[in-house]
């Protein structure tokens, strides 16, 4: 067992990786950037080293000061967790030659399945089925040309250096093929130092199965079982389980079987999971290999009662495996949704920002960045916990998993928690009958809850006089029902809020001691609420529960796992911006592509940059036809929030 492993992470996963070194004695070294000077994950380390400044190319990505941080620190051992250095063959190679031991693959492993081409070819050679594809990673158009007619239409290009579906591009003929290409070189040279590509048949709407293996330098390699990781955006997944639904016994063996056969050629050590995509005759396909922990790890751990951050510790210290397959098993089902600093209603934009007060759910598993408040940067990735439930079957877990998310407060930060209510409430969810198109096709649906939020800040407004906002909205004698004040007519107040760049109003019909009677839009609301000890104030809006929390401009409500912040009205009426031609990016980020030239003519919609925030890649379009006038950006910049990247003329 390593006696001092320093954690090349930060956030959820650099916590938990800690949680299982306090259980074994083992002593840890944190390391943090800038933005990460007082963050969480530095609580308990026997020494916290800055490595650098916010963005992580300077920190968390920097090889020299991440290995240096380890030497100076005594540390015999590395943990790369996930992200950052995880999948770097340079880092792994760097930590061995310092003498360090790397808590994962050996760097020859991790290099040749970083290359898809390459990790292609050694699965064929395996055994382990390949779906139809390039035999050679390229850039040129006319190859990919010839592969796409041999391959047979639809196609999907893959960047060779590329990982967790960005890149990737979907082609339905051969007269998409060429511009595809173009925007995919560009794109993979920009944001992954290499813009070769690979043809592969597309599957439409398949499911993605993976197994979770394990391997030893005594040349045993075992499964933990698959995990079902379907319920994906933009190719990311949001929500994971263990074991997958609806699976025949039958695939499930091949399967298992396929991962140990192609693991077992690798000569794999440590933790890693073999990836597939099934199709709807039940056939599966390999598509990656990950040579590290997953973020996912947790629901393997639930169903077989594993530690998966020990296993690596006791295999990278060259100890055999702890149990051999036989003896390893599985009972009962878990769920896991991950939550993300993010809007859904704005195309789920990454919305860094800092959570003023947290509650997490009692009754489940929480891997979380921080504990009662915490702050997420926007440099890093959105992820801010992960809420694991457990139960004997499916339902059960399912139901406990939807009942966490209810239970969960965040005020101060927008986060997917309604998202992630409304989609374990679809019935095909609910169902198990998934597959990776689900949660992108259910995202277009619109949320029902401004309306709510706008009378529930509405009734704080009403009941609490301006010189004494800082008390409690709901506090004292709100007086007796008054029946004249349901005639919409006569209302006891109203305020004007503006929300999403749009007037709102809101006026109060009726108080009496059961709560306060609320209009917004011609729709009515009944709203009850309480003043917690932690100082905010939970309650009702009809069946719905919602949070609030006044705020110096305004009012903030989290309702249905939804935050809407509402402010007074403070301009103009009538007032407005004009379009000045000015293309901003709404987060935070690094520019990996631009598309357009000063001079250029564009199309309304066209790309013209993109935009790397919190590791999703957004599109910045043309608002609406002109020329290109100014291009104030280039590939490789960092941009703030609401920065201008491209000037346009109409």
């Amino acid at each position: 067992m390593p006696k001092r492993v320093l954690i090349a992470n930060r956030g959820e996963i650099a916590r938990r990786i800690a949680r299982t070194c306090r259980r074994l004695g083992v002593d840890y070294v944190a390391v943090h950037s800038d933005a990460d000077s007082g963050a969480a994950h530095l609580e308990g380390a026997v020494d916290t080293v800055h490595i650098g400044p916010s963005a992580a190319r300077g920190s968390y990505l920097d090889i020299d000061a991440v290995v240096g941080a380890a030497l100076r620190t005594d540390c015999d051992a590395v943990h790369p967790g996930y992200g950052f250095l995880s999948e770097n063959p340079e880092f792994a190679a760097r930590v061995a030659e310092a003498g360090l031991v790397y808590i994962g693959p050996e760097a020859a492993t991790i290099e040749a399945m970083g290359d898809k081409a390459r990790a292609r070819e050694l699965m064929a050679e395996a055994g382990v089925p390949v779906l139809p594809g390039s035999e050679h990673a390229t850039e040129s158009a006319d190859a990919l040309l010839a592969d796409g007619r041999r391959i047979g239409y639809p196609v999907i290009l893959k960047p060779v250096a590329g990982g967790g579906g960005k890149g990737m591009r979907v082609v339905h003929d051969e007269a998409e093929l060429p511009a595809a290409v173009a925007e995919a070189v560009r794109l993979g040279r920009a944001g992954f130092g290499d813009g070769r590509l690979l043809a592969e048949r597309y599957v439409a709407a398949p499911r993605h199965i993976e197994v979770q293996v394990f391997g030893d330098r005594h040349g045993n390699v075992v499964h933990l079982l698959e995990r079902e990781c379907s319920l994906q955006r933009r190719h990311q997944k949001i929500v994971e389980e263990a074991p997958a639904p609806h699976l025949s016994a039958t695939t499930r063996h091949a399967l298992l079987d396929a991962a140990v056969r192609g693991a077992t050629a690798l000569g794999y050590v440590g933790a890693g999971t073999f990836e597939f995509i099934l199709d709807g005759d039940g056939r599966f396909f390999f598509l990656e290999v990950n040579t590290r922990l997953q973020v996912e790890h947790p629901v393997t751990e639930e169903i077989t009662g594993l530690d998966l951050v020990e296993w690596q510790l006791r295999v990278a210290d060259g100890e055999p495996l702890p149990l051999p397959q036989w003896q390893i098993r599985a009972s009962g089902h878990a769920i896991e949704c991950r939550v993300y600093a993010e809007d859904p209603e704005h195309g789920f934009r990454p919305a860094p920002g800092h959570a003023e007060a947290v509650r997490w759910p009692p009754d489940v598993r929480v891997e979380a960045a921080f504990d009662e408040s915490g702050a997420v940067p926007g440099f890093y990735d959105p992820m801010v916990a992960k809420l694991v439930a457990t139960g004997r079957d499916r339902p059960e877990a399912l139901a406990r998993l939807r009942k966490a998310i209810d239970d969960t407060t965040l005020v101060g930060l927008t986060t997917n928690l309604g998202f992630l209510g409304e989609l374990l409430a679809e019935p095909r969810v609910a169902d198990g009958r998934v597959d990776t198109h689900l949660v992108d096709a259910f995202t277009a649906r619109p949320a029902p809850h401004h309306r709510d939020a706008q009378a529930l800040a509405c009734a704080a407004a009403m009941a609490v006089p301006e010189r004494t906002a800082a008390a409690s909205p709901w506090s004292g004698s709100i007086g007796a029902f008054d029946r004249a004040a349901l005639d919409p007519d006569a209302p006891l107040g109203r305020i004007t809020l503006r929300y999403d760049g749009r007037d709102r109003e809101a006026r109060l019909l009726a108080r009496d001691r059961a709560g306060l009677h609320v209009e917004t839009g011609g729709h009515q609301v009944a709203v009850l609420a309480e003043r917690g000890a932690d100082g905010l104030f939970r309650g009702t809006a009809g069946t719905t529960r919602w949070t609030g929390l006044p705020t110096a401009g305004g009012y903030e409500i989290v309702i249905g796992g939804h935050r809407v912040a509402l402010a007074r009205r403070t301009f103009d009426e009538g007032g407005g911006e004009a379009s000045d031609g000015a293309v901003r990016t709404p987060m935070p980020g690094v520019v990996v592509g631009v598309a357009c030239a000063p001079g250029a003519e564009v199309e309304a919609g066209e790309l013209l940059v993109v935009v790397e925030a919190m590791k999703m890649e957004n599109r910045i379009v043309a608002p609406f036809a002109g020329t290109v006038e100014r291009l104030s950006c280039a590939t490789g910049d960092g941009v703030t929030a609401d920065q201008v990247l491209v000037t346009l003329k109409s």
